[in-house]
């Protein structure tokens, strides 16, 4: 008999579907939808898994907020520490210029 061609899968008028073959006799048309259908879904989950992946890689090649907060603040820290060092050195030299033990410097001194 031959196959109706204008249908994709055979009417169960004409044969069951697992009675069905497809192009040559030794082809079963029940096996290849289920070959068919896995491979498919084993094509798209590796694709997703993929497409995660790379996702993941590049989520965790950026800073995130966490990391960029901790780095302002550290910066912030820097900052005040320096400002603190500077107001601290200028009070030294005030208590220095008071009690006399300020020395000029020397431009001839070497350090």
């Amino acid at each position: 008999m031959e196959y109706p061609v204008r249908k994709i899968l055979p009417p169960a008028s004409l044969c069951k579907l697992s009675s069905a073959r497809w192009g040559v006799c030794w082809v079963n048309f029940q096996a290849l939808t289920i070959t068919m259908s896995v491979l498919g879904a084993i094509i798209l989950l590796g694709i997703t898994v993929c497409c995660y992946c790379c996702c993941r890689r590049e989520r965790s090649q950026k800073p995130d907020k966490g990391e960029e907060r901790a780095m302002r603040e550290q910066e912030e820290r820097r900052v005040r520490q320096e400002e603190r060092r500077a107001e601290m050195k200028s009070r030294h030299d005030e208590i220095r210029k008071k009690y006399g033990l300020f020395k000029e410097q020397n431009p001839y001194e070497k350090f």
